[in-house]
């Protein structure tokens, strides 16, 4: 890893790591629920969702009291997400970054509930923003709920489901991954735009590397499926096979599915141009996702 982007993240990710902890410890609720939601949260991860919003925040080069508020909403969407994609009715999964699954450890409707109290509880957050205008607030609440609903990461895990044990074309298969992934990767880069006040036309240029920057985390998600090992992962490796899914090496073959990753992240650099920056931080993270172990 670049020695930049590692500062960045040590830097920052015990920020990120406090204001999730502080968001679940003012809760008053059932301390099963406040358990189960905790032990998802905590159970580690590479925060890379949280970190782009404060990537894009600092490339653009503005301070945000608010951006990290921002940051830890999406990670607890993205925590609520894993829990119900783990669950035996969706992809029946037993371990996720190297811990039981949270139904293995709670039963399936406390993981339920704590999923879904999760995604209640990043919209809440979003309603104590400080700094950030009524109208830029009331933005970034509509994009998340974009980001993370029916039009984005849920609609994309019903494809999912409804591709499963079908032969997906190319085209079938991105409309999936661009909703499912991609969406609430997106919602990280633009969420930092909003928080900038920048133009269109970057924006513009932002959403662009957002695009293919989700689609290059996904097709090395599908790499990695067959030529990693559980233990490396933190959760089952070969499971697209064993769910008989459509994915990049088996639409590509392994070589191109390397290709396509190289080309998506190629324009995802391209994009970054307008930044007049030798090495912004969302160009390190881009060359972090793509050449990821895990």
């Amino acid at each position: 890893m670049h020695k930049k982007l590692q500062n960045f993240i040590s830097n920052n990710q015990p920020a990120i790591e406090n204001q999730l902890n502080q968001l679940l410890e003012t809760l008053n609720v059932s301390e099963t629920l406040k358990s189960s939601m905790s032990y998802s949260v905590s159970a580690g991860g590479k925060r890379i969702r949280p970190l782009l919003v404060l990537a894009a925040v600092e490339d653009l080069g503005v301070k945000s009291i608010d951006a990290l508020t921002v940051a830890c909403a999406v990670e607890l969407i993205h925590t609520y997400s894993l829990i119900h994609d783990d669950l035996p009715c969706m992809d029946d999964d037993d371990y996720r970054r190297g811990k039981l699954t949270n139904h293995k450890v709670y039963g399936e409707a406390v993981a339920v509930l704590a999923g879904d109290a999760l995604q209640t509880l990043a919209f809440e957050a979003l309603t104590t923003l400080q700094e950030t205008s009524p109208k830029d607030a009331l933005q970034l609440v509509k994009m998340l709920a974009r980001a993370a609903g029916a039009a984005g990461m849920v609609g994309g895990q019903m494809l999912d489901v409804e591709g499963e044990n079908k032969s997906l074309s190319l085209m079938e298969m991105e409309t999936v991954h661009v909703n499912k992934t991609g969406a609430l990767l997106s919602f990280c880069i633009e969420a930092g735009a909003v928080l900038a006040g920048i133009e269109l036309e970057k924006a513009a240029n932002l959403k662009a590397f957002a695009w293919n920057i989700g689609l290059a985390f996904q097709i090395q998600d599908d790499i990695l499926d067959i030529t990693s090992t559980t233990e490396a992962l933190g959760k089952t490796a070969g499971s697209d096979i064993s769910s008989d899914k459509s994915t990049y090496p088996s639409l590509l073959g392994l070589e191109g599915a390397r290709k396509r990753l190289s080309e998506h992240h190629h324009l995802a650099e391209e994009a970054l141009g307008f930044l007049e920056k030798d090495e912004p931080l969302l160009k390190l993270f881009a060359d972090y996702i793509v050449n990821r172990q895990s």
